[in-house]
């Protein structure tokens, strides 16, 4: 019996050590799964936050189009601007929906960035941003003819990500 307890703090190393080998051999899923996937598009009515440009309600026509949470304030947003104005130069339709953000500071960052945008609308208080599911800024989502959450990328659109969305949209129509 005593030379068997001898053994338990080996048997115990052991078994640790392969637990966490386990884990370092095939890391768990850390990616972010949207519940909204498959599911309509909650009801968008947001005002116009620039002059210049509609805001955004209801209907999305019948065609994909991605829908962008941004804010002028988002380092990543300045980020991914180059990105986004090739999905718009590629004639990708992509909706702004303008977190917490003024007029004075949209105005900037579109004349620094660029503006990939059809439409604008003013979330001021992130109520549409929370009825997405979106936690955080920059957040894209791929809405097909119907209306419906096809795909949800979390954080900013690098290149490396443009034929995923790309794919995306072209499977959604």
């Amino acid at each position: 019996m005593k030379r068997l307890l001898l053994w338990l703090p080996l048997a115990f190393f052991a078994a640790v050590l392969a637990l966490v080998a386990s884990g370092l051999i095939k890391p768990a899923d850390r990616a972010i799964h949207s519940a909204l996937i498959d599911k309509p598009l909650p009801e968008i009515d947001l005002p116009p936050l620039l002059a210049d440009k509609p805001g955004i309600k209801g209907g999305f026509g019948g065609k994909p189009r991605l829908v962008n949470v941004f804010a002028s304030w988002c380092l990543p947003c300045i980020a991914e601007a180059k990105q986004l104005m090739k999905l718009k130069e590629m004639g990708v339709e992509i909706d702004g929906v303008a977190t917490a953000d003024t007029t004075p500071a949209m105005q900037a960052f579109l004349a620094q960035n660029g503006d990939p945008y059809a439409r604008i609308g003013d979330d001021r208080n992130r109520k549409v941003q929370f009825s997405l599911g979106s936690a955080g800024v920059p957040e894209t989502f791929v809405i097909d003819g119907r209306g419906r959450i096809v795909m949800q990328h979390i954080g900013d659109v690098r290149e490396e990500h443009l034929p995923e969305l790309l794919a995306a949209l072209e499977a959604a129509k």
